[in-house]
C-alpha cells in the first residue's frame, strides 16, 4: 500500500497564505482561527508531517509527541522523502515553496477559508490542485 499524501492549509478570503514569513492572521483570537489550529493538530495526530524549516520551527514541542515531524529542504527529492514513509498518511505542510514542489504528489487538499481579508505576500495557487501526477 502506498502512502496517502495530503496537504492542509488555511487561506484568507482572497487566497492569502502568508505575510512576512508568518500566517497573516497570526495572533487573532477569533474562534475560527483557534478552531483551525486545533483541527490541524487533531487531523495530523498519529501521522507524518513534512514541512520546511520555517514551518517546523513554528511547531510547538508538545506536537512532536503525537506525530512524526520531518524537516525537508529544497535539495531533497520529493519522491525520495515520501518513499521513507510507505503505508502512512503524510501531510505536506509549509507554504508556497513547499507546495510548488510537492503538489504533483498530493492526493488530497484540505483547505479552510478563514474570514481574513488583510495584507499578504504569499497566496494560494489554484494550479497546485490539478498538478497531481498520474500513478505509474
Amino acid at each position: 500500500m502506498a502512502a496517502e499524501i495530503r496537504a492542509m492549509c488555511a487561506i484568507g478570503l482572497r487566497g492569502q497564505l502568508g505575510l512576512k514569513g508568518r500566517l497573516p492572521w497570526e495572533g487573532n483570537k477569533g474562534w475560527q482561527y483557534q478552531a483551525d489550529v486545533a483541527r490541524f493538530f487533531d487531523l495530523t495526530k498519529g501521522h507524518v508531517l513534512i514541512a520546511g524549516p520555517a514551518t517546523v520551527a513554528s511547531i510547538p514541542p508538545l506536537a512532536y509527541k503525537h506525530r512524526t515531524i520531518v524537516e525537508i529542504r529544497s535539495h531533497m527529492h520529493p519522491a525520495e522523502v515520501l518513499a521513507r514513509f510507505p503505508e502512512s498518511v503524510i501531510y505536506v505542510g509549509g507554504g508556497p515553496p513547499v507546495w510548488e514542489i510537492y503538489a504533483p504528489f498530493i492526493d488530497h487538499w484540505d483547505i479552510t477559508r478563514l474570514p481574513y481579508d488583510g495584507d499578504a505576500d504569499r497566496w494560494f495557487d489554484p494550479a497546485w490542485l490539478v498538478a497531481a501526477e498520474t500513478p505509474g
